[in-house]
């Protein structure tokens, strides 16, 4: 039986999967069309193909939709999975047929801070670049699976120390690999939009503080084993926000002119008048 939530979800990605098919087609290069009305073939095979057998139109607003459909029928799909996380359907499958009790979570939730912050990214990544644009709604898909995967943990029993343990052996095997990947791409992109953006002297004292600090924050927690999981994940969440929030500025500002053009190009001007002569 198909829930709720699935038919919601999946209907959204739908929508968006047929709406980025019309829009690559519509945006395409008209001019291999055989008559006024005709879309050509390639453009077609572009399109479903996602460019791998032709071009396509508009590239940013195809790919907007592309996610969108993805994102949406992937969440349809979880939520099948799960039965809209309800109670009553996990009780179906236990042995004694009862219907477990469910508890109000007993830790803070940061999905909501991370949303916000991630709809302010694709916002601004709007105004600045479309890069960021796309940066911003992964952060969003990111969220919204993992806001749904701590809700759907925190119904599924009547303890909160098994809840948590559920949710964990769920999602550590993925958000492990792929923390660490992100945290990786996020220093190395948002520093180098914020070295760029500076002068070589400032660059390098950057890169040199911002190695310092990573070294004693990681000699603080090695050396103090006993520092709660909140505390680490608040401090690697404030300083992912900062990098990105840095790159963002470093983006907008745009990369340092460091004076060598001018001289590059009086130099290859009389490197041309004296061939001329």
């Amino acid at each position: 039986m198909l829930t709720p939530g699935f038919k919601l979800f999946f209907g959204f990605g739908a929508l968006a999967a047929v709406g980025a098919i019309i829009y690559g087609v519509a945006t395409g290069d008209p001019g291999g069309a055989d008559y006024i009305g005709v879309v050509d073939r390639d453009a077609w095979k572009g399109v479903i193909s996602l460019g791998w057998q032709g071009g396509i139109g508009e590239h940013t607003g195809f790919i907007v939709l592309v996610f969108a459909a993805l994102v949406s029928g992937g969440l349809g799909c979880l939520l099948v999975a799960f039965r809209d996380a309800d109670a009553e359907s996990v009780g179906e499958l236990a042995p004694s047929g009862e219907t477990p009790p469910t508890v109000a979570p007993t830790h803070p939730s940061y999905w909501p801070v991370l949303s916000a912050f991630a709809v302010a990214v694709a916002v601004i990544g709007l105004v600045t670049h479309a890069a960021i644009f796309v940066i911003g709604l992964i952060l969003a898909g990111v969220v919204a699976f993992e806001w749904m995967i701590s809700a759907w943990a925190d119904r599924a029993t009547g303890d909160a120390g098994a809840n948590r343990a559920l949710r964990n052996r769920l999602m550590n095997p993925i958000e492990i690999p792929v923390l660490g990947a992100a945290g990786v791409a996020i220093l190395v992109v948002g520093g180098s939009r914020v070295l760029l953006a500076v002068s070589e002297f400032s660059a390098v004292w950057i890169a040199a503080g911002v190695a310092t600090a990573i070294l004693l924050v990681a000699m603080l927690f090695a050396a103090r084993p006993r520092i709660g999981k909140s505390v680490i994940a608040t401090v690697l969440a404030f300083a992912a926000v900062a990098i990105v929030a840095a790159g963002i500025v470093a983006t907008a500002a745009g990369s340092y002119d460091h004076g060598g053009g001018e001289g590059h190009g009086s130099d290859d001007a009389a490197e041309t008048h004296e061939g001329e002569e």
